[in-house]
């Protein structure tokens, strides 16, 4: 069936299974839309809680080298 067909078919059903219609495709297009939403965000923030180690040896090199470049 094209979608001409059907279509044609629904603009023959009574109104109120026009909208009964319009509804259940409402409801799927949001639970679709929303899940791929989801599924993006999730991607995006994979690995974001991945922790470093650095030991505290690192931790004061760093600082050093950044008080140095900041003071110079």
């Amino acid at each position: 069936m094209t979608l001409e067909q059907l279509q044609k078919q629904v603009l023959e059903l009574p109104i109120s299974d026009r909208w009964t219609l319009v509804q259940i495709l409402l409801e799927s297009l949001q639970q679709e839309t929303s899940s791929e939403l989801k599924k993006g965000n999730l991607s995006r923030l994979r690995g974001i809680a991945k922790g470093t180690e650095i030991s505290s040896e690192d931790v004061e090199v760093h600082y050093v080298n950044y008080l140095t470049e900041k003071y110079q």
